[in-house]
Formats: C-alpha cells, structure tokens, sequence
C-alpha cells in the first residue's frame, strides 16, 4: 500500500509539473500576443504621425520675377487657380502688363516681347506678332529703330462691374514718355485703356510659366489717347459805353 501511495503521489506531482509547464507556455505566449499587439499598435501611431506631419514637409516653390529695366526683385504670389486672387493681385498685374507691352527699348525687346506673349490668349498673341512683325510699317522695331526709347508710367487702374455682376474689366490710365535717341525733351502722351482679363489655369510650359504663373490672361487691350478737357471760352468782358459829350451834365 505504501507503494501505491508513493506512486500516486510521484504521479501527481509528475502531473502537477506539467501544468506548471503548460501554464508558463499559455503566460509567455500571451506575453508575445501582447508585445507584438502593442508593436503593431505603434507602427500604427506612428504611420499616422507621418501622415499628419507630411503636409508640413511639402516644398512649396516660389517665382522671383527680376525687371529688366529697373533691376527691382519681387516674389511672384502663388495661384492653383482654385480661387480668384485678391483685387490687390490683379492690380499688381494689369500695372506690370502695361508697364512692359507699352514700354520699347531695343535692348529689352525682345524680352519685353516674350513677356507680354505669356499674359495672352492665343487669339491676343495673334494680334500681338501681327503688330511686332518687321512687315508692319507700324512695329516698334521700325518705329524706333533709330534708338527712341518708350517707357509706360500708370497712373491708376479701375475695375468695372457688369450688370451681371462678372468684374473681367478694368480701366488703365498711364503714360508714355518718348525719348528721342538724339535727346531732347521728352513727349508725354497720356492714355486710357480697356482691358478685358480671365484667370485661368497656369501654363505647364516652363518658358510662360517663369513669366506667367497665376495663369492671368489679357482676352483684349484697347487703349485710347486721353485728351485734357478744354476749359470753357471765356466770353469777352462787355466794352465800356462812353457818353456823348452833349450827354454829360
């Protein structure tokens, strides 16, 4: 009997021992469930980090215009044509418009030329090589081939609402000044201008787009000399009536 007993209790404790070892297995195999759901967790958190910060890490580039003339450096504001910019901006452009196309001098031409072609609608750049051609009497290239040179001074600029409410309209009024290539004095001309303007979507070509890139159009440009309202004739002052010398007391 003593046997048996110390048998059953060997087997118990042999028994008790291997649900120790289970036990252990089952707590280190949870342990692992929890450790790779805790990492799994962070990868989680931290992909969503990044995705929150990636906004933050976007290059956002910016156009230096440099004027030819002047030398003067300004930073061209950003448009994705989503939205029509500010009033301030578009009265920024139709000044810079007038100031080059209506500007000449020989040694900016062509720049000046190129420039203004990237503000234009095609059927507007239609107009403005017709006008630029070396066939027309009346280019600029004829006209002041001899050295005159032509700078623009703008004055002010209007918007024009329609009755349908659209605002693509804007007044310009500014000045040409004409300097002949042997000196002298300079002629002022002034003049008024019409302009029709669209915003469209920016040029993916590089070369309009260095000059152009909010995608603001010039749809049509008529300009007209402004004359200085005449003053009213003064009408001539009465004459004096002399009396007769009988008339006199």
């Amino acid at each position: 009997m003593s046997t048996d007993r110390a048998l059953d209790a060997y087997f118990e404790e042999a028994a008790s021992w291997e649900r120790d070892r289970v036990e252990a297995a089952r707590r280190t195999t949870r342990l692992l469930a929890w450790g790779a759901g805790l990492g799994w967790a962070a990868a989680a958190l931290s992909a969503g980090a990044l995705i929150a910060l990636m906004p933050l890490k976007t290059v956002e580039p910016f156009v230096i215009r440099v004027d030819n003339t002047t030398g003067v450096i300004d930073v061209v504001p950003r448009h994705d044509a989503t939205a029509p910019p500010s009033e301030l901006v578009t009265r920024y452009l139709l000044t810079h418009y007038v100031q080059v196309c209506e500007r000449f001098n020989y040694a900016t031409a062509e720049a000046d030329y190129e420039e203004c072609a990237a503000f234009h609608t095609p059927q507007r750049n239609a107009v403005w090589a017709a006008r630029w051609s070396r066939s027309n009497p009346e280019s600029p290239l004829n006209v002041y081939k001899d050295g005159t040179t032509v700078r623009a001074q703008v004055s002010s600029v209007s918007f024009i609402t329609r009755a349908d409410g659209s605002q693509d309209l804007a007044q310009v009024r500014y000045s040409t000044v004409r300097r002949l290539a042997e000196g002298g004095a300079e002629t002022v001309t002034p003049w008024v201008a019409t302009l029709r303007f669209a915003y469209v979507e920016p040029s993916k070509d590089p070369a309009i787009r260095r000059w152009n890139p909010l995608g603001f159009r010039i749809v049509d440009f008529h300009p007209e000399p402004e004359t200085p309202p005449k003053a009213a004739p003064v009408p001539p002052a009465a004459a004096p009536v002399v009396a007769a010398a009988g008339d006199r007391p």
